[in-house]
């Protein structure tokens, strides 16, 4: 389900990662004139922008329910989470896309390369140990889907944004590092631009991939389809239900909307069928605590 205290988890290491990472990535910049080097330290600055909003979007939906938010604030989270997607195109993304292009048309040499070279090494294993603190994570809500499986079908936004957010950071270190290698090795400074090119394609694609997950969800998605099958399963297997006509569910944030349209084993007095209703609703909540209401109407198939 989509608990947020593990996410809190990923998000404090993505921002003490980017954190470090941008101050040497900005020396870097400082003493070598890599648009590259420019180019990453922007992006990791954005992105402790961006963890700093994921934090403060996941504290608006711990906010309690109200008459006029009679659902609560739970949805608060991907809000932001989309604000966050539109700062990695813009910010990062673009930026880097106009770096590159305006070191492609006005090339200037690479200066003491070995600067960059160290703090992006350096980079690569700050921010692999951030992906690997996500990835943990992400391993405990995987249920033997892949990776790509398991992003177009979470419901944990801002897992989703951390994870897109290391991955590109991850690979756009990689790309800096190659191109400042290469532009050491030929003299050439247009590997230096390319490189930073290939960083803002890839921060674009991300941030594209990211929001649209993220507005399927703004607009309302039932929570993940493998957790909706378990509790398809649970409800079949009480007692008192005997088939199950209708079950939605709608992710709002941590918590879980449920509503079950069921037919009844026995027909009884309404205080009977009440009490089993009662029963069953918290059993329900007890086995998937993220499951804030449940609606239950206890009906017959049409045309019996």
């Amino acid at each position: 389900m989509a608990g947020s205290g593990d996410s809190t988890r990923a998000i404090l290491f993505a921002l003490g990662a980017n954190l470090a990472i941008a101050c040497a990535k900005g020396m870097a910049a400082f003493f070598t004139g890599s648009s590259a080097m420019l180019a990453e330290t922007v992006h990791s600055l954005a992105d402790c922008g961006n963890q700093l909003l994921l934090l403060f979007g996941m504290r608006q939906a711990r906010r309690p329910a109200s008459p006029e938010y009679p659902l609560g604030y739970g949805k608060a989270i991907y809000f932001w989470s989309f604000l966050v997607a539109v700062m990695l195109f813009t910010v990062g993304g673009m930026f880097s896309l106009y770096e590159g292009v305006h070191k492609l048309q006005h090339p200037e040499p690479v200066t003491r390369w070995w600067w960059a070279a160290g703090v992006l090494v350096f980079g690569i294993v700050a921010e692999g140990i951030s992906m690997r603190a996500c990835l943990q994570e992400v391993e405990k809500l995987r249920d033997g889907r892949s990776l790509w499986q398991w992003f177009r079908q979470s419901r944990q936004s801002e897992l989703v944004v951390i994870f897109g957010e290391d991955f590109a950071a991850l690979l756009g270190l990689c790309f800096a590092l190659v191109a400042v290698l290469l532009t050491a090795a030929t003299g050439n400074p247009l590997w230096d631009a390319i490189g930073t090119v290939m960083i803002g394609v890839l921060l674009v694609v991300v941030a594209v991939l990211v929001a649209i997950e993220i507005k399927a969800m703004l607009i309302g998605q039932s929570v993940d389809p493998a957790v909706q099958a378990r509790m398809r399963r649970f409800l079949d297997d009480r007692p008192e239900i005997g088939n199950v006509i209708n079950l939605i569910t709608l992710q709002l944030g941590s918590d879980v909307l449920v509503s079950v349209q069921a037919e009844m084993h026995e027909e009884q007095s309404a205080r009977s069928l009440a009490l089993q209703i009662n029963d069953v609703e918290r059993a329900l909540k007890r086995e998937f605590p993220d499951v804030r209401w449940s609606f239950f109407e206890p009906d017959v198939k049409a045309g019996l």
